[in-house]
């Protein structure tokens, strides 16, 4: 337990900067699906996306896995506990659609992605309702039902939209 609050404080700085990358790399999309007619800024864009997703936003992912890990082997009785199995429940989503987002980076690099920049700013909300869950567990080590139901149902009407946009 020695090192547990520099394994905290190392994880918090990677969460933030990952938090970062999550919730810019969409903004990024919707700047280079509303542009792009215009090649040279597209370009400039493109890289930005792919330096921001790899360079940033994997080893800032990476290092929040890694020491979030490494906590708990630290602190092993976490596992206990309703809220942290919650957490790690929304942390699963989160990973989910930071793989999204670089999927998405992959298509609009090759020129194949077939979504515009009103999906990209709905599915830019998704991060935010599981950050709320997230940072609310681990603030107040309580696993409101209400509290989850109301987000999840929100997280739930935003995926809807998305699944069913119509262009147009």
């Amino acid at each position: 337990m020695e090192y547990y609050s520099w394994i905290l404080s190392l994880h918090i700085i990677a969460v933030l900067s990952w938090m970062a990358v999550l919730f810019y790399l969409p903004r990024l999309f919707v700047y280079h699906t509303e542009n792009i007619d215009k090649k040279e800024f597209v370009e400039v864009v493109k890289i930005q996306e792919l330096k921001m997703d790899a360079y940033i936003g994997h080893p800032a992912m990476a290092i929040t896995l890694l020491s979030g890990i490494s906590m708990i082997v630290l602190n092993p009785a976490l596992l206990n506990q309703n809220w942290f199995i919650a957490k790690i429940v929304a942390l699963v989503l989160l990973i989910t659609y930071a793989i999204s987002l670089t999927k998405f980076r992959k298509s609009l690099a090759k020129d194949t992605c077939t979504k515009n920049g009103r999906f990209f700013r709905m599915y830019n909300e998704i991060p935010t309702g599981l950050a709320i869950l997230i940072v609310t567990y681990v603030i107040t080590k309580n696993l409101s039902w209400i509290f989850t139901a109301i987000v999840i149902l929100l997280f739930a009407f935003i995926c809807y939209k998305i699944i069913n946009y119509k262009k147009g």
